[in-house]
């Protein structure tokens, strides 16, 4: 039974994602951990927190500007797919944890947070900008202990996000698409 509502559980992986997301989800009863949370998936919505990086490093690093813009539309992009992906899928967001966050949409699989922090990781990762990989993996906790998305919509999210910049790293480098 859920501590939250007193509705079982559903069994295989489904259930696993329900339990796994109520163990994350109660984390979050600790304002430290509930605020962090918060500031990472307020920082990571549309993407905002990685297309400000990446366009800091194409301001920092000139001699790699045409790089760091390229990662960034990689990173634009993949986000953009992710919300394709939403609209197909149509799967709902978790029910059974009270959410610490409000969503834009309604819709959970796969997570974009997690779908444009993983494609910067890749990205910008890269071009040695080496806060990235850890903050990104901050960003698709967030949205567990947040009660919006199942660990499989993060790892989809992620998946999806890290496939995106691989496929286009030559591209991103000056090489061929």
């Amino acid at each position: 039974m859920d501590d939250h509502h007193d509705l079982p559980h559903p069994g295989g992986l489904h259930g696993l994602d329900h339990r796994i997301v109520a163990a994350l989800r109660a984390c979050g009863t600790d304002p430290r951990v509930a605020g962090a949370a918060r500031a990472l998936s307020w920082a990571g919505e549309h993407g905002a927190l990685w297309l400000a990086a990446g366009l800091a490093g194409a301001v920092v690093d000139r001699p790699r500007r045409g790089a760091w813009l390229r990662g960034t539309a990689l990173t634009a992009g993949a986000h953009a797919a992710s919300m394709g992906v939403k609209r197909v899928v149509r799967r709902p967001r978790p029910a059974h944890v009270e959410p610490l966050v409000g969503t834009v949409g309604r819709h959970s699989f796969p997570s974009s947070h997690a779908t444009s922090a993983a494609a910067a990781a890749v990205a910008f990762g890269a071009l040695g900008a080496r806060a990235v990989p850890p903050l990104a993996a901050a960003v698709c906790v967030s949205r567990l202990v947040a009660g919006v998305h199942y660990p499989s919509d993060v790892a989809a999210g992620a998946a999806l996000g890290a496939l995106t910049a691989r496929l286009g790293a030559r591209w991103m480098t000056g090489g061929p698409a």
